[in-house]
C-alpha cells in the first residue's frame, strides 16, 4: 500500500482546514453540526496544533493524493499522562482497504506510552474500527470502558 503520513506544518494548515469540511460532513450524522451562511461548516480550532508542543497534526496521502488526517494530543493531568487520537479521518473513497488501520498502527508506533482512544457512543462504526485496530495492535491487551454514558474509551500501553 502506497501511503505516507506527513507531519503537517503551518504551511499545510489550509489543506487540513479544507479536509476538515469533509470530516465534519461525515461526522454530522452523530453531532449537531450545520453549515453556516457561507455554506461551510465552522472551522475546527486548529491553532494549538502549531503552537502547543503536546499537539501533533498529520496529513495522510495515498497514491500521492490527500486522503485524510490524524490529530494526536498528549494529555497530562495531575494523576496521569497519555496520548489520544483527537480526530482521525480517512476520506470515504480510501476506506475499507486497510489504509486507516495501517495509519492508526503507525501513529501508535510513533508515540510510545499510555493511550486512550475515545469514540462517541452513537458512532458505532468508529467503535468497531478502533476496537478491531487496537485489539490487533495490542494482541487483545487493552481495556474498554464507557464514560458518562456518552463515550467509549479503549486504553492500552505500548
Amino acid at each position: 500500500m502506497n501511503y505516507e503520513i506527513i507531519k503537517a506544518s503551518l504551511e499545510n494548515q489550509e489543506i487540513l482546514r479544507n479536509l476538515f469540511q469533509f470530516y465534519i460532513y461525515d461526522f454530522s450524522e452523530f453531532i449537531d453540526a450545520h453549515v453556516e451562511e457561507n455554506g461551510r461548516f465552522g472551522d475546527y480550532p486548529l491553532s494549538d496544533y502549531w503552537t502547543d508542543v503536546n499537539h501533533f497534526p498529520y496529513l495522510i496521502r495515498f497514491n500521492e493524493n490527500y486522503a485524510g488526517f490524524v490529530l494526536v494530543k498528549r494529555i497530562k493531568t495531575e494523576s496521569k499522562s497519555y496520548f489520544s487520537i483527537a480526530e482521525f479521518f480517512i476520506m470515504k473513497k480510501y476506506r475499507r482497504n486497510g489504509l486507516g488501520k495501517s495509519v492508526a498502527k503507525d501513529i501508535f508506533r510513533l508515540y510510545k506510552g499510555n493511550w486512550e482512544v475515545f469514540q462517541m457512543e452513537k458512532n458505532e462504526p468508529a467503535q468497531l474500527f478502533w476496537r478491531n485496530v487496537i485489539s490487533e495492535y495490542t494482541n487483545g491487551h487493552f481495556t474498554e470502558k464507557k464514560e458518562e454514558g456518552k463515550r467509549i474509551i479503549q486504553e492500552f500501553v505500548n
